[in-house]
């Protein structure tokens, strides 16, 4: 893979720039925190304050003020552009003057949008003829869960090291992840435990009501795949050619989540938790007591917003988007990715389950892992069940990378969080025989499973190439958005 050389803005922010463009983002080998990203941004604002304005839009869980940064194609009046004040010349639905919305750190593990977010907003700040292009503002938000991103903030500065990435990782519970506890109703499901974050996210949509809406995630290895939630034909080769531009391969393997539709390779419908239900119904599970909440993306559908997503990962791997047939049947394959999940759940509910009654300190990763390692089991199950309607062709080898990629990904996860609970216990002096031999034992198993791990999770990817990757499919995106857009609905499916 090339090391990636920042070259020059492109000049005109026509189609055929969008992919030069994934070259632009400076060296950086280390993500921000989230004190020095809010730095940089506010240096920005400081160099810019005729075009940028910072705003509060919430607050986080643990009290921490949440900002929105708004890059705008003429000069702030500030008598009366802000968020309460407003804020768009379009919010009376008027088409002129497009509202663009774009959220980092929506999950904590997920830093690549921070680099991403701060380099569109210097570019739109610096390129007029890009601010010109796209017309009305943009409302950055560089960290909607700082509270989730200072626990991840162990590995930052080290983002190639494996190790360190699983020993400090942390992804909150699903019912404490912003992107996933937004208002949900269908069928016996009913989900209103919206976050403070969600909530302010709730009312920077109502208040913009978007022509676009990008949440800006990762994934860890393989290749990259898109989430849109609407087909785009004429942003599918783009959205090849990006990466390809850059050697990094797509995840033409097994999606992410099954029920969703493939519009064109490594290019997906957005999850949507009315079809995630359907579809655990089929199954004959309970999806009213397994779902939460709904996305940004179904919160901001009543406004006719072009929600779009790209997932790129830390570590590519060859046999991402690797079509060959193997000689191993699709349906033993996800019967096998099962057994992996199977396997890794038990273990690590057997140790929480001896560890639980001992625990005094009540961490963010002990909640975590009390939601994250049960599903385990579940996920199994419900692959099994799924394995036994399918086809047993040929699998391919991206699809057989991507089962095995993601045994290892839990394993590391949810074991690492679980690592990090009981080592609370060690660290406060609270542990007793029983937690620090639940402690020993998951370790040792918990190396091996990084061993197992290094190889399979492929090489480390320069930060620049995919937040270069991020930035410029975002631009691409962004453009399609601005000249089309359906008219705004509040009616359910």
């Amino acid at each position: 893979m090339a090391t990636v050389t920042p070259t020059p803005t492109p000049a005109s922010p026509v189609p055929e720039s969008w992919v030069r463009r994934a070259t632009t983002v400076p060296p950086t080998s280390v993500y921000p925190g989230v004190d020095d990203l809010l730095a940089s941004f506010r240096a920005l604002a400081d160099r810019h304050p005729a075009l940028v304005t910072e705003e509060r839009i919430g607050t986080s869980t643990l009290g921490e003020p949440l900002y929105c940064f708004t890059v705008r194609d003429t000069p702030v009046d500030s008598a009366r552009d802000g968020l309460r004040d407003g804020l768009r010349d379009g919010a009376d639905g008027s088409a002129d003057r497009p509202d663009y919305v774009v959220v980092g750190g929506v999950h904590p593990n997920e830093p690549v949008g921070a680099v991403t977010a701060l380099h569109l907003a210097t570019t739109l700040c610096e390129d007029d003829a890009l601010r010109t292009h796209f017309g009305g503002a943009w409302h950055i938000v560089p960290c909607v869960d700082p509270d989730g991103a200072r626990l991840n903030e162990g590995w930052y500065a080290h983002p190639t090291d494996k190790r360190l990435y699983g020993r400090h990782f942390y992804r909150p519970a699903g019912r404490e992840q912003v992107e996933w506890t937004f208002p949900f109703a269908y069928k016996d499901a009913y989900f209103d435990s919206v976050l403070p974050e969600t909530l302010a996210l709730m009312r920077l949509i109502d208040a913009t009501r978007p022509r676009f809406l990008t949440t800006l995630h990762n994934s860890e290895a393989g290749g990259v795949y898109y989430y849109i939630n609407r087909p785009a034909p004429e942003l599918y080769d783009l959205l090849a050619a990006v990466p390809a531009a850059l050697s990094i391969p797509l995840s033409t393997g097994e999606p992410e989540a099954p029920h969703t539709p493939r519009y064109a390779p490594a290019v997906f419908g957005a999850i949507d938790m009315r079809d995630a239900y359907d579809y655990l119904e089929s199954l004959g599970a309970d999806p009213a007591n397994e779902i939460g909440g709904a996305s940004s993306a179904a919160y901001a559908e009543k406004y006719g917003t072009f929600y779009f997503v790209t997932e790129v990962p830390h570590w590519s791997h060859p046999e991402a988007d690797d079509d060959t047939l193997t000689t191993e049947g699709y349906a033993d394959l996800v019967r096998r990715r099962a057994e992996g999940l199977r396997e890794a759940g038990e273990f690590l509910g057997a140790v929480l389950d001896a560890a639980a009654p001992h625990l005094a300190v009540p961490t963010p990763f002990l909640r975590a892992v009390k939601d994250f390692v049960p599903s385990l089991t579940k996920v199994a199950d419900l692959e099994t069940a799924r394995a036994d309607g399918l086809e047993n062709r040929p699998a391919t080898v991206a699809e057989r990378y991507g089962c095995q990629a993601s045994v290892h990904s839990f394993r590391i996860r949810f074991g690492g969080m679980l690592l990090r609970a009981l080592d609370a216990e060690l660290a406060a002096g609270t542990a007793t025989p029983t937690v620090r031999a639940a402690h020993r034992e998951l370790l040792a198993t918990y190396i091996a499973w990084q061993d197992e791990a290094e190889p399979a999770t492929g090489d480390p990817i320069p930060i620049p190439a995919l937040a270069g990757i991020q930035y410029a499919v975002l631009l691409a995106a962004a453009d399609h958005a601005r000249t089309r857009r359906p008219a705004p609905t509040e009616e359910p499916r």
